[in-house]
C-alpha cells in the first residue's frame, strides 16, 4: 500500500510542477540573439581559463542587466563565448550591451601622442555613475577599490608632471596632467558624452569591464516564428512516436501493454516536471533527447514483459511471473542505462549548447525511465492484477503453456 500512496504522490506532484510552471525555451524555439564573442588579449596580457571565466561572469551580468531570464554564456574552445538570448525583441540593443567592452585603462601619454602600456583597467573599478561638470555637460565619476585606488596613487606619485590618458575601448577620453599624488582612488572621466551615452557607460563599468577584449564574430537572430514551427513538428512527432509505441504494447503485451502506456503518461510528466524543477532550458536537440528517452523507458518494459511471458509459459501463477519478470529483468535494465548515462555525463562535460542540452534532457528521461519502468509499471500491474482477480495468461500476450 505504501507503494501506491508514494507512486500517487510523486505522480501527482509532477503534474501540479507540469502543469503550474511552464517550462523554459530555448533560442532555437522561442526565438532571440546569437552572438559569438572571441576574447582578443593585447600584447602582454595573459588568456588563461580565469580570465575566460572572468569574461563570462561579466557578461552574464550584463545580460541579465537585459532582464533575460533564460539566456545561456557559455565558453566554446579555449577563447570563445556563446550568448544566447531567446525572447529578445531589441536586438540591436542586445548586441552593444554584449559586445561594448566598455574597458576603460589609464596609460601614460607621451609626448610624441602615443601612449605607454596599460598601468591600470577597469576590472579595478568599484563604481561608476553619472555626474555634471560646472558647464552641466555629462561626464563619468568613478570609485576605486581599496587595492585600485592604492594603485592609482602609486601611478599618480610616481609620474608627476606627465599627462594621464583615461581610455574607453582604446580612445583617449580624457588625459589630464599629474599635477601631485591623487590619493582616494577617485575621478572622473570627460569626453563629448550625451547624458544617453554617459549612463549606459556608467551602466557598463558596473556590470563589470571586461578584462579582456572581446570582439563580435557572429551574430544571428532567431524568429519567433520559426520557433513556432519546429514546436509544433516537434509536437506531431511525439504524438506520432508515442501513439504507435502506445499501439505496439497494447498489441503485444495486452495487460502490460495498457500498463504501460499509462506509466508512459507518468514519464511525461516527471521528466517535464524535473525540467521546470531546475529550470532548464528547452531546445530543439533537447526535445529528441526526451523522444530517444521515450524508446529508451517503453525498452525497459519489453524487457520486462518479456521476462514475465517467460515465466507464464512455464507455468507459474500471473503474480508468482510478475514478481520473477521484475527481479530477473532489473540487472538488464541497470546495465543498459547506466552505459547511456556514462555517455550523456561524457556529452555534457565535453559539448557545447545543443549538445549540453540534449545531454541534460536524455539524462532527466533515462532517470525518469527507470523509475517508471521498475517502479511505477511494477504497481499499476500488480494493482491491476489484484484488482481484477486476473490469472489468464492470455492477458498477457501469452495463449498457453510451451
Amino acid at each position: 500500500m505504501y507503494r501506491i500512496i508514494f507512486v500517487a504522490i510523486v505522480v501527482l506532484s509532477a503534474a501540479w510542477f507540469t502543469v503550474t510552471k511552464p517550462v523554459n525555451l530555448g533560442l532555437d524555439l522561442k526565438g532571440g540573439v546569437y552572438v559569438l564573442l572571441e576574447a582578443k588579449p593585447e600584447k602582454g596580457q595573459k588568456l588563461d581559463n580565469e580570465a575566460m571565466g572572468r569574461l563570462i561572469e561579466v557578461l552574464n551580468r550584463r545580460v541579465n542587466g537585459l532582464g533575460v531570464s533564460e539566456s545561456s554564456v557559455q565558453k566554446v574552445g579555449d577563447k570563445r563565448v556563446m550568448v544566447e538570448l531567446p525572447g529578445i525583441t531589441d536586438t540591436e540593443k542586445a548586441i552593444d550591451m554584449i559586445g561594448k567592452t566598455a574597458l576603460m585603462e589609464f596609460k601614460i601619454k607621451n609626448t610624441d601622442g602615443t601612449l605607454g602600456k596599460t598601468l591600470l583597467t577597469g576590472g579595478a573599478l568599484k563604481s561608476a555613475a553619472v555626474s555634471y561638470d560646472n558647464m552641466g555637460r555629462p561626464q563619468i565619476s568613478f570609485e576605486m577599490t581599496l587595492d585600485g585606488a592604492a594603485k592609482f596613487a602609486e601611478i599618480t606619485r610616481d609620474n608627476i608632471g606627465k599627462q594621464l590618458a583615461i581610455t574607453m575601448d582604446g580612445i583617449i577620453q580624457t588625459a589630464p596632467r599629474i599635477n601631485s599624488e591623487i590619493a582616494g582612488g577617485q575621478g572622473v572621466i570627460t569626453g563629448n558624452y550625451t547624458a544617453e551615452e554617459a549612463k549606459n557607460t556608467a551602466s557598463l563599468l558596473n556590470a563589470g569591464a571586461l578584462p579582456v577584449k572581446a570582439e563580435i564574430l557572429e551574430t544571428r537572430s532567431v524568429g519567433a516564428t520559426l520557433g513556432d514551427e519546429s514546436i509544433a513538428q516537434s509536437e506531431t512527432a511525439g504524438m506520432i512516436a508515442i501513439g504507435l509505441i502506445a499501439i505496439f504494447m497494447v498489441v503485444f503485451y495486452r495487460l502490460p501493454g495498457l500498463v504501460a502506456d499509462l506509466a508512459l503518461i507518468c514519464f511525461g510528466l516527471i521528466t517535464f516536471a524535473t525540467l521546470n524543477f531546475f529550470d532548464a532550458t528547452l531546445t530543439l536537440p533537447g526535445i529528441a533527447g526526451i523522444i530517444l528517452s521515450v524508446g529508451m523507458a517503453v525498452d525497459a518494459n519489453v524487457i520486462i514483459f518479456e521476462r514475465i511471458k517467460e515465466e507464464l509459459r512455464f507455468g507459474n501463477t500471473v503474480m508468482a511471473s510478475i514478481e520473477a519478470g521484475f527481479q530477473k529483468a532489473f540487472s538488464t535494465i541497470m546495465d543498459s542505462n547506466i552505459t547511456t548515462l556514462i555517455i550523456t555525463t561524457i556529452l555534457f562535460t565535453l559539448g557545447t549548447g545543443p549538445v549540453k542540452g540534449f545531454a541534460v534532457t536524455l539524462t532527466i528521461g533515462v532517470l525518469a525511465s527507470m523509475f517508471t519502468a521498475i517502479t511505477i509499471t511494477k504497481v499499476l500491474l500488480r494493482g491491476f492484477t489484484m484488482l481484477f482477480k486476473i490469472d489468464k495468461p492470455i492477458l498477457f500476450g501469452v495463449r498457453g503453456k510451451e
